[in-house]
């Protein structure tokens, strides 16, 4: 086992475990919610966290970032059960790539265009991804007057 999975797979196992609490809270309808303004729906935010999450798998698999790929499932910033799977899925391939990485690959750099960061490092820019989105899905979840998880009061406000 690598160094990045010993010291750090739990922060990115248990933000996985955050977004399913969040969605497990939502319904189809929370998804069309729109605060107002220039804002995106909620689905569209999930939808964009997930190109994020896609993103992130993909630079480590390739050592290359780039943000244009565009889910096009029909319907999926308007229906929970395909969120839910999708990102299920993309968990689900995270794990045994970076499982399979040994210590020097976790070493190795990744292109974000403008920098270059090693592999651990982009994985901590991942989980900062990851807190963005939740502090991002608070403000909706807080302006449908929706409680949020526990965790979410602990950690995010």
């Amino acid at each position: 086992m690598n160094r990045y999975m010993q010291d750090k797979w739990s922060w990115v196992e248990g933000s996985h475990g955050m977004r399913v609490q969040l969605l497990d809270t939502l319904s189809d309808a929370d998804l069309a919610f729109n605060p107002g303004g220039q804002n995106m729906t909620l689905g569209a935010l999930c939808r964009e966290m997930g190109e994020i999450e896609y993103s992130y798998i993909q630079s480590i698999k390739t050592f290359e970032q780039n943000f244009a790929y565009r889910n096009p499932e029909a319907g999926l910033e308007s229906n929970l059960a395909q969120l839910k799977a999708w990102f299920a899925s993309m968990d689900a391939e995270m794990k045994p790539t970076l499982e399979a990485m040994s210590d020097d690959d976790i070493k190795k750099m990744i292109d974000r265009g403008s920098f270059n960061v090693p592999v651990d490092v982009q994985m901590d820019i991942y989980l900062q991804a990851l807190l963005i989105f939740f502090g991002k899905a608070t403000v909706f979840v807080k302006a449908m007057n929706k409680p949020l998880p526990k965790q979410f009061q602990d950690w995010i406000g």
